[in-house]
């Protein structure tokens, strides 16, 4: 076993995703040599402002636009020849197609859900964020870890020295990457406003989206929602804010009757203030709230509108 920290970048349509940024950080500060493993096809730029010991690239064509197969190859191919300490890898929906085969292939313990490491603990958020977890590992583990659980901007420093790999035989892949649909434009951009009024499971039924409109309507806001709305088919997918939806960092994001899912909190964590309303105190929305309440929203909501 080596004493690297391999760190799987992740990265779409030419930019690096953040939560590279915050695993890299993380790494910084475990007992080993830091090496972010990129992989792509003309993407070596993309390298230069990681902070780490080492970077490892490897291009090749089928690796230009992310494949799951091709990747967990890859990655498997790189781990079995330097078998690192930790493998870090994002609870992203990049992440989870990789994670879990790159653990099978290379006989390793896989750790999901990861919100820390810490002497060889790591704590893991299970259902929804409600319940915390710690694993204890010995010798080489994997870990994928949920974004937004260390600051991104640890990860950021340049001056690494590149080391190119060599690609697997990467022939007679099962899944080939076809196109990238992205979501069509609707009828609010809310990743341009400065005040978002989100809505999520709490509201109970789709009648009483108005009462959540018109305190955004009140403050100017556009109304955005957790996934939950859209699947219910009461708001838009333009409208989702999350990771299957938009990333957004607005001066006010006011959460009403949202519990704050890992997948939720991707999309807003980055918020100058965040104010939650939910009844239950547990919800992992108040460990990223700036202010709460627990009273009642339907209470809370029309009383702030009256007022303002």
């Amino acid at each position: 076993m080596s004493n690297n920290i391999f760190v799987i970048v992740e990265h779409l349509n030419g930019k690096v995703e953040d939560i590279t940024y915050e695993m890299l950080g993380k790494a910084k500060e475990m007992d080993g040599d830091v090496v972010a493993v990129l992989l792509g096809s003309g993407a070596k730029d993309l390298a230069g402002d990681f902070a780490a010991d080492k970077v490892i690239y490897v291009d090749h064509a089928e690796l230009a636009s992310f494949s799951p197969e091709a990747y967990c190859k890859t990655i498997t191919a790189l781990v079995s020849a330097d078998a690192p300490k930790a493998v870090l890898i994002g609870n992203t929906s990049q992440g989870m197609d990789i994670a879990a085969g790159v653990s099978v292939h290379c006989g390793l313990p896989l750790v999901a859900y990861a919100s820390d490491i810490e002497d060889g603990k790591i704590t893991s958020q299970l259902y929804g964020g409600k319940m915390s977890v710690e694993s204890d590992v010995e010798g080489s583990y994997i870990a994928s870890i949920l974004a937004g659980s260390f600051p991104a901007d640890a990860g950021k420093g340049g001056g690494a020295a590149i080391e190119d790999a060599a690609a697997p035989d990467l022939s007679g892949l099962k899944v080939k990457f076809k196109q990238l649909i992205e979501p069509e434009g609707g009828d609010v951009d809310i990743t341009q406003h400065d005040v978002l009024v989100s809505v999520g499971r709490g509201i109970q039924n789709e009648d009483n989206l108005e009462i959540v409109q018109a305190l955004a309507d009140k403050l100017g806001a556009a109304l955005s929602c957790s996934r939950p709305i859209v699947d219910s088919k009461w708001l838009g997918k333009t409208r989702q804010v999350g990771k299957s939806g938009l990333k957004v960092k607005p001066k006010v994001y006011i959460a009403v009757g949202i519990s704050g899912a890992p997948e939720h909190i991707e999309g807003m964590k980055d918020a100058d203030c965040i104010i939650a309303i939910n009844t239950d105190e547990n919800a992992p929305i108040f460990d990223y709230a700036h202010y709460g309440t627990t009273e009642d929203l339907f209470d809370v909501v029309p009383a702030l509108t009256d007022k303002l």
